[in-house]
């Protein structure tokens, strides 16, 4: 079950799509990788998800790739004694830990935390942004606000501090249990939420060591700081454009999506686009012509995978939700002018033995007619390079380690296939020109690429280049 596209497609498994038939279907209109987000559910709920993918994943005998979404810190008011309360732009609403209800002159902010980064002039915004507040005086214990943008306010609503450094662990006690309830079932990435700074990151490397790969959700205008030192801390990036564009101006969000795609491109870094992708269908069964440009967008811009959160998760159209994001990436990668766009942004090698044999398989896919692409890899790195350059043929991931292999699922263009640990190079070709008759991507006489690391069996010594002839 090859798939004629690169980038790929990330689906999130909730009520309306976690049965048996469901999840094979999506997986057949192009999932690539099932997301469970721990916001919701039970750990019952998404073992029994994890359940059927790995029976899927037997059925076809091709890995998939699983992305456990942790929480992280959630932010929200306290109730209110008489319901729903009004802001006009100008009252003066206050912000405190009393645990008594509100009124319309004060609510519990159940976080110290939050109160003791606040400073005179920050803007702390309520319900999703709806509502923007001013702090015109603070202390450890309350925050006096005037109110910016007025409406209706009721019990628990978000808050979002934009600007603000929250001195708090990204990982909270219920972070914690999930974490270790997604290492004992054996998910291959974890999503990092709420990450300010690289710290982040290695807070929790420190908890997983390399039981699984790490993926910071960048949803912080301070993550966007720090963004450099988070790309290299991290195995993958995704671009929560949720949060992000409640924090920051929605005019500022195609730009620093572009600056994120551009920096993992150069990194190696896998990288996700997520969010209101699809959201009309949620309730409709075809996207907006806008939705359908937002996902084209992502693609020319060289993502790894596009996710679906609420269309799969809770949608009533699931599997039209992942065949017309599939239809939309095919659409994107067979216009000529993608090739150029991808192309053009290729970026500079480093003067490593990898990245000179990876620019070099790049250029021999652009040279001769190569019908496929193939990398030999354990820990993953040869397969991460060459994806970075894009090559212009298909690749294909041969490793002997399903943990690698379910990985690299995430990847642009990697089809992951679990094969023999090779020893010598007299058997490279010979396994990879049967990798690549048996999935589909080559026939006989047809020359293939391939590259690899010697001695074999090491980790990032990539440094072999072989061009040959299916036999």
């Amino acid at each position: 079950m090859r798939r004629h596209r690169n980038a790929k497609i990330i689906a999130t498994l909730g009520p309306t799509s976690a049965d048996p038939d469901t999840v094979h279907t999506l997986f057949k209109a192009g999932a690539d990788v099932f997301r469970l987000n721990l916001s919701h559910g039970s750990h019952a709920d998404h073992s029994k998800s994890i359940a059927i993918i790995r029976e899927l994943e037997a059925q076809i005998q091709r890995p998939i790739g699983i992305l456990l979404d942790l929480q992280g810190p959630k932010f929200r008011i306290g109730r209110f004694a008489s319901g729903p309360v009004g802001l006009a732009a100008g009252d003066h609403f206050r912000l405190d830990l009393n645990p008594e209800p509100g009124d319309s002159s004060r609510v519990q902010l159940p976080h110290p935390e939050i109160l003791d980064a606040l400073e005179v002039g920050a803007d702390v915004l309520l319900n999703d942004g709806n509502i923007r507040l001013k702090v015109v005086r603070s202390a450890l214990d309350f925050a006096d606000t005037e109110v910016v943008v007025g409406g209706y306010l009721s019990d628990s609503k978000g808050v979002n501090v934009p600007g603000v450094m929250i001195q708090t662990s990204p990982l909270t006690a219920k972070d914690h249990v999930d974490l270790e309830f997604g290492l004992q079932q054996g998910v291959d990435w974890i999503a990092l939420s709420f990450v300010q700074q690289p710290s982040d990151i290695d807070e929790l490397r420190e908890r997983v060591g390399s039981q699984v790969k790490l993926m910071a959700k960048l949803e912080k205008p301070s993550a966007i700081s720090n963004l450099d030192a988070i790309v290299e801390r991290a195995d993958a990036i995704m671009v929560a454009r949720g949060d992000l564009g409640v924090e920051l101006p929605p005019e500022q969000i195609p730009r620093i999506q572009k600056r994120i795609l551009r920096v993992c491109r150069k990194a190696g870094r896998p990288v996700v686009v997520a969010t209101q992708m699809l959201e009309s269908m949620i309730s409709s069964p075809t996207p907006t012509r806008a939705e359908a440009s937002d996902v084209a967008t992502a693609v020319y811009d060289g993502a790894d995978a596009v996710m679906l959160s609420a269309e799969t998760a809770v949608g009533k159209y699931p599997i039209a939700a992942v065949t017309f994001m599939d239809n939309i990436i095919a659409q994107v990668e067979h216009d000529p002018y993608y090739r150029e766009v991808i192309d053009a942004a290729a970026p500079v090698p480093e003067a490593t033995n990898a990245d000179a044999i990876c620019v070099a398989l790049r250029n021999v896919t652009q040279i001769l007619p190569i019908a496929v692409t193939v990398t030999y890899t354990h820990s993953g790195y040869s397969t991460l390079r060459a994806a970075r350059e894009r090559p212009a043929s298909p690749l294909i991931s041969i490793t002997p380690y399903q943990q690698t292999a379910r990985f690299l699922t995430l990847v642009w263009g990697v089809h992951s296939v679990i094969g023999k640990e090779i020893s010598k190079v007299s058997h490279v070709v010979k396994e990879a020109s049967k990798v690549a008759l048996d999935n589909g991507f080559a026939r006989r006489g047809q020359p293939l690429v391939i590259a690899a690391g010697m001695p074999f069996g090491i980790a990032g010594t990539t440094n072999f280049l072989r061009i040959a002839w299916i036999d």
